[in-house]
């Protein structure tokens, strides 16, 4: 059965673990930078099947107004087992309040089919547009 709770900051080796298995591998070059993002992160929330962490949720923002999905990551023997949906759920309840809750992701990737799915919208269908550099 599969737990959730929140992350510690003791299990970050098991998080670059789940980084790696993504290909994820900027988070990868700086330890002390990764573990500053993640003492600053508004939210983490982990899934575990036993000790194993197989997925987790990484949030950022102010909590009041906006909250943004940084990192959302399920491992690949995982996926399609409502795990990232359950972190997701987790994500909208912590912050039912907040006005804004967004996520980065590559356009008509299977991750922004993911989040469509999880009933989110994409900012130009708000009349909204989001800018980078």
């Amino acid at each position: 059965m599969i737990a959730y709770r929140e992350l510690a900051a003791a299990e970050l080796e098991n998080v670059k673990n789940l980084y790696a298995e993504n290909g994820w591998t900027a988070y990868l070059t700086d330890d002390e930078r990764l573990s500053r993002a993640w003492e600053h992160s508004l939210y983490t929330r982990g899934a575990f099947d036993g000790e194993a962490l197989i997925g987790f949720v990484r949030c950022v923002g102010d909590g009041a107004h906006t909250v943004l999905v940084q990192d959302l990551l399920v491992s690949e023997a995982y996926r399609g087992r409502g795990v990232g949906k359950a972190l997701m759920q987790a994500v909208f309840d912590r912050f039912a309040g907040v006005r804004q809750v967004f996520v980065v992701t590559d356009d008509g990737s299977e991750a922004f089919g993911f989040y469509r799915a999880c009933g989110m919208k994409p900012f130009a269908d708000g009349g909204l547009a989001a800018l980078y550099r």
